[in-house]
């Protein structure tokens, strides 16, 4: 098959897109940065790419909120572009910023059917403030808990840096927990440094007890719901998380590095292949 394309899709104020456009290509695809001007000027534009990565940063300057303006685009002149591409086999990924703003626009956690009819005023989830109520920046480690996502295939748990002020998850109803965890949907939660893969923990572990383990500061670095970090739609096509892959594709860029003595790929490297290779 021919190389895949990916669209990195940034508005003002992205500031990630470079370095995550460097990681698709780092595993094979063609990335290509695109403006939402321009697509908000040709919807038809996106038809052409097989991946749809909204990257992180501050766009539009989170005046109002956090992805909120972005998110309107979507839903306004790009809703039925969207909701194409959300039906074909394709990809979509958010990452920081572009978590905000899927789940702003409604895409998650419901996929095409939440760009199609959801309200702000419905929605099951969203994300606001830190518990700390301040812009926090850390290393934290994650557990995949999801069956069916393509970017987190083959991974188990990773270390990722974070960087956001509205990283915490809240829901209208607790109960969507059940939801999630039946569909797959809670993909990436925080988890402790002693839920090491030695201990058998995480990877898809039925039980999903980061989910249900209350954690604190630092481990859970926001106060999300559930220590939900990554959340995907039923399709397993979707997933939008808090952390950023794309500033650990290196394994020199850790910050022990060289006291563990790591070399070669980050942990963050595979979320891209697996996007990548789903179209090999």
């Amino acid at each position: 098959m021919a190389t895949p394309r990916v669209c990195v899709l940034r508005a003002p104020g992205t500031n990630c897109d470079p370095e995550t456009a460097h990681a698709f290509e780092m595993c094979g695809a063609e990335a290509e940065r695109v403006h939402l001007l321009r697509v908000l000027e040709d919807p038809a534009v996106l038809a052409g790419f097989q991946t749809l990565c909204i990257p992180g940063g501050f766009s539009y300057g989170d005046d109002i909120g956090a992805g909120v303006i972005f998110s309107s685009h979507l839903r306004g002149r790009l809703s039925e572009a969207i909701r194409e591409f959300l039906t074909a086999d394709k990809l979509v990924l958010g990452i920081c910023n572009g978590f905000q703003v899927l789940l702003k626009s409604g895409i998650l956690p419901d996929g095409a059917a939440g760009i199609s009819s959801s309200t702000e005023d419905d929605r099951d989830a969203t994300l606001t403030w830190n518990d700390n109520g301040r812009y926090t920046s850390l290393w934290v480690r994650l557990a995949n808990l999801s069956r069916n996502n393509v970017f987190l295939r083959g991974i188990d748990q990773v270390e990722m840096p974070i960087a956001h002020a509205e990283g915490r998850l809240v829901v209208r109803d607790p109960s969507i927990l059940e939801t999630w965890q039946e569909n797959g949907q809670a993909a990436l939660c925080y988890c402790s440094a002693s839920g090491s893969t030695s201990d058998g923990v995480g990877g898809g572990d039925a039980s999903g007890q980061w989910l249900t383990q209350k954690l604190d500061y630092p481990e859970n670095p926001n106060g999300s719901f559930a220590n939900i970090a990554g959340l995907g739609d039923s399709t397993g096509r979707v997933l939008g998380l808090m952390p950023h892959p794309e500033r650990f594709i290196h394994a020199t860029q850790h910050p022990e590095w060289t006291r563990r003595k790591l070399r070669g790929d980050g942990d963050g490297l595979k979320v891209f292949r697996n996007a990548v290779e789903y179209f090999a």
